[in-house]
């Protein structure tokens, strides 16, 4: 690429600039639907369109930012046009959200002395020996200590505290798709993935370090 194309500071302060009318006029939409009581379909369609603007001039913006100074932005912004158009209702009155997260573990002593010391805390445990066993087990076996610590804290404290835990992140995704109705009790538990429509996917939010803007999409 010659000098005379390569982006410089100007573009990126353009693009930047666009970004915050964009995240303003996002806003505005929002008010305005919210100040008007009987909002209609092009009061919805009003606040999607300055969603999908702002999702673009974040792009462009987080793009320039890497080429020009080699920075990112601190937020993931998904791209609009997914392979797979929205097919679903108009106004969702049941939601499914479906996540995925990956771990590799890299310190199994880390995770395994973690395992041992959250076993230990139950105040339970010393007095019974089929617990007094587990505590054990806590602190040798991987899939025993693995149950342990995703058994005691929820997946969103695992991901901001991996580290503590030996584990290292990977990809990550999170879909959330509209139903036609909620499901009934232990209705999907024996396959929880299996009713992830593509159709019907509302937005979805893509993380990974092999970041391809193909993998971010929202049917917004």
């Amino acid at each position: 690429m010659s000098d005379a194309v390569q982006p410089g500071a100007a573009q990126v302060r353009a693009a930047a600039d666009a970004l915050k009318e964009a995240v303003d006029r996002h806003l505005a939409a929002i008010e305005r639907r919210a100040a008007e009581p009987d909002a209609d379909a092009d009061a919805d369609a009003e606040v999607f369109a300055a969603f999908n603007e702002m999702a673009a001039a974040g792009e462009a913006y987080d793009e320039l930012l890497y080429d020009v100074y080699d920075e990112v932005t601190p937020f993931e912004v998904p791209e609009t046009d997914g392979t797979a158009a929205y097919a679903g209702p108009e106004d969702p009155e049941a939601l499914s959200v479906f996540i995925r997260r990956d771990y590799t573990v890299v310190d199994p002593r880390r995770l395994l002395a973690q395992a041992r010391r959250v076993a230990e805390l139950d105040p339970e445990a010393a007095a019974d020996e089929e617990e007094a066993d587990a505590q054990d087990a806590a602190g040798r076996s991987m899939p025993t200590a693995l149950g342990v610590l995703f058994g005691e804290f929820e997946p969103d404290e695992i991901a901001s505290r991996h580290k503590e835990f030996g584990l290292e992140e990977g990809d990550a995704t999170l879909w959330v798709t509209a139903v036609d109705e909620p499901a009934e009790p232990g209705e999907w538990l024996p396959s929880p993935f299996e009713a992830a429509d593509p159709e019907r996917v509302i937005c979805r939010f893509d993380i990974s370090e092999a970041f391809d803007g193909d993998d971010m999409e929202s049917a917004l």
